[in-house]
């Protein structure tokens, strides 16, 4: 049932809700303020999000803190090299009576933050796999279904490459978005010595409960679009494409692959929110630009010549917007 009368009123309660949000999460976390609109960007577009930072950046607390505000269940689970899918999934047991009886995993929860997430080896990787897509988990051939609203929210060092496993591509497109976070700035880094080094410890308030994360969900997905915003969008995933009839003079040069389909549905998705943030009811085209770069990031090979020359997947996707 809906909770507000009309698509106005919603857009106005969710920017009214994100405001909120955004002054609560800035209680602990100091600067990165596009990182926390990403996170939030994607968690009201039904996204899954891979935090990409060296460590100390706060990329675990930063999560954390995100539920803290949000009235949802919340399990970490930390990745390492022995851990099997069942740590992840849950697996079944033999009870007093000896009947089969289900033991849910730490997936069973509204927001999973998988710390470190390339840490562990691809067949533990792939176990978030369904999870992440069709919002359920095959044990033992009994599909068990999800709590919703549902976020994989994972954690990855950049640096540290030893006793590391690369995320697979079919998981990788699975993000809707990868975000990089960078050292703060200097007065960024006063604030937080200031703040972490005392004696007072800031209360996070929830302000957002499921039942209204799944109507701004819902709202994000009613936002109209124009058809040229569509076109742009599709257009410049096709840009990526190598291959492809459409491709960017940059993309034949430097990429082996480009983005999928779930790129373009990705980049509507964030646009209509991003409007929506920005107090807009439909998204143009400099929407989809916002967006672009934590959403292709991740969905683009470079060949070697790329490698090579230093050519980075951001200098590619600007030059390809």
């Amino acid at each position: 049932m809906m909770k507000y009368s009309t698509d106005v009123a919603a857009a106005e309660a969710l920017n009214e809700s994100y405001q909120k949000l955004r002054a609560e999460i800035g209680k602990v976390i100091i600067g990165q303020e596009e990182t926390v609109r990403l996170l939030l960007t994607a968690i009201f577009c039904q996204g899954h999000c891979l935090l990409v930072g060296v460590p100390g950046l706060a990329k675990t607390l930063l999560i954390q803190t995100i539920s803290d505000a949000l009235d949802l269940s919340f399990n970490r689970i930390q990745f390492t090299p022995d851990l099997m899918p069942s740590d992840i999934l849950g697996a079944e047991t033999l009870d007093n009576e000896r009947n089969f009886r289900f033991i849910k995993g730490p997936v069973f929860a509204n927001i999973i933050l998988a710390d470190e997430i390339n840490r562990t080896p691809p067949k533990t990787q792939s176990a978030l796999l369904e999870a992440m897509q069709e919002y359920s988990v095959t044990v033992a051939g009994q599909k068990h279904s999800l709590s919703r609203p549902f976020f994989v929210l994972a954690t990855q060092n950049p640096i540290e490459q030893e006793g590391t496993y690369p995320l697979p591509e079919a998981q990788l497109d699975r993000f809707m978005f990868m975000i990089y976070l960078d050292y703060p700035s200097y007065a960024d880094e006063l604030g937080i010595v200031k703040a972490t080094t005392s004696d007072k410890k800031p209360v996070v308030n929830q302000v957002i409960s499921a039942q209204e994360i799944q109507e701004f969900q819902q709202l994000v997905r009613r936002v109209p679009v124009t058809d040229n915003v569509i076109e742009y969008a599709v257009k410049l995933v096709h840009r990526t494409r190598p291959q492809g009839e459409m491709a960017a003079p940059e993309a034949k040069s430097y990429l082996e692959w480009g983005a999928g389909p779930r790129a373009s549905q990705a980049l509507i998705l964030a646009a209509k929110c991003n409007a929506l943030l920005n107090g807009k009811y439909s998204p143009d085209i400099e929407d989809v630009k916002a967006v672009a770069l934590p959403i292709l990031r991740h969905r683009m090979v470079r060949n070697f010549k790329a490698e090579a020359e230093g050519i980075t997947v951001e200098h590619l996707v600007q030059k390809m917007v």
